[in-house]
């Protein structure tokens, strides 16, 4: 039987351990796994791109396990009533291709980059970075600040959409975090200037400047999230030319990043290899670094294998007859008959 976890589970996940501690533990797994690099069979994912957004594929497997993530990204969909971003995942034992996982990824794929961007930013940003400029509130931003809050000590964000009722949702849920103080300000310049880390997630499919080079400080750390397909960017080229870019897998980041513009020869460092010891992360406290993050298979990975593991500990999920269990597994054929007397098994919904 297939194990599901539907999004009433990964709510009782975080209600139950916290979202601090679901950050912190969902690092520790990226951590590790990004530290495995070379054992992965990787590729960048598979993408249905339409005027209105894109469907994509995202598969990695180690010899052990394999994962996938369906996921969208579709910007109007809020005017729908629908989510810009909606996502499942599952988790396969390589041996044998049985699915032992199918989980819900909306929500996790929210915290599985915002626990990235703060991994990253722990090697990457100032030691003594304290504020951060978070442009585009929408569905991830309070994961990303708080990621940033709870791993790596930011205690002020200033904020900026273009729909300040964005901005007034995400203060309303994060009014309350013990010792994060919110800005709401009237522009992206105003947000970034004097800030120690400058995050960019904003969600239209446009190949937009955000960020220009007279916004970047000196030492600032910039985590770029939101250029993440083909046609969509956050910085202007001159920024990444200013820095010392940071990708995940590097083929992949050339066409979907923020690194699409730039020659086939800019240079970028993928991040494992900084934490594998064998490239130097941030050189001196002036640099300007920047994090082209697009999203990347490894993540969800990860992602997946905490969710299976917590799920475990606490008691969560149900049994789904996903794949046939049959008596003789040559005789298929005969699984048709079956539908006549079974129960349909009724997964939760409220």
């Amino acid at each position: 039987m297939t194990t599901v976890l539907t999004t009433f589970d990964i709510a009782h996940i975080v209600q139950k351990l916290g979202i601090a501690t679901c950050l912190t533990r969902m690092a520790a797994y990226l951590e590790a796994d990004f530290l495995r690099w070379n054992e992965f069979d990787k590729s960048a994912r598979v993408a249905n791109h339409s005027p209105d957004g894109v469907i994509e594929l995202m598969p990695i497997s180690d010899a052990q396990l394999y994962s996938f993530k369906y996921v969208n990204g579709h910007p109007k969909n809020t005017r729908a009533g629908l989510s810009t971003v909606m996502a499942f995942g599952v988790l396969a034992d390589v041996a044998t291709g049985q699915p032992s996982l199918l989980s819900e990824l909306t929500i996790t794929t929210a915290m599985r980059t915002a626990a990235t961007s703060a991994m990253v930013a722990r090697r990457l940003a100032r030691p003594d970075s304290r504020t951060m400029a978070l442009i585009g509130n929408g569905a991830q931003s309070e994961f990303q600040a708080l990621a940033f809050h709870h791993l790596l000590g930011i205690s002020e964000i200033r904020l900026f959409d273009v729909d300040p009722a964005a901005t007034a949702k995400l203060m309303h849920h994060l009014k309350a975090v013990p010792g994060l103080r919110l800005k709401a300000c009237a522009s992206t310049a105003e947000a970034v200037r004097g800030a120690d880390i400058v995050t960019t997630v904003t969600a239209d499919k446009t190949n937009a400047t955000i960020l220009t080079p007279e916004m970047i400080e000196p030492g600032m750390h910039i985590n770029g999230v939101g250029g993440d397909c083909p046609g969509k960017t956050e910085l202007h080229g001159g920024v990444l030319s200013m820095a010392k870019v940071f990708v995940e897998y590097e083929p992949q980041s050339r066409i979907e990043g923020d690194l699409q513009q730039m020659p086939a020869d800019f240079p970028v460092t993928e991040f494992w290899r900084v934490l594998k010891g064998l490239a130097g992360g941030r050189d001196n406290a002036q640099q300007v670094t920047v994090f082209d993050s697009v999203g990347f298979a490894l993540e969800d990975y990860s992602a997946l294998r905490f969710l299976r593991d917590v799920a475990r500990e606490l008691g969560l999920g149900a049994p789904l007859a996903l794949i046939p269990q049959m008596a003789d597994p040559k005789d298929l054929f005969g699984q048709l008959a079956l539908a006549s007397h079974a129960k349909v098994p009724q997964l939760q919904t409220a």
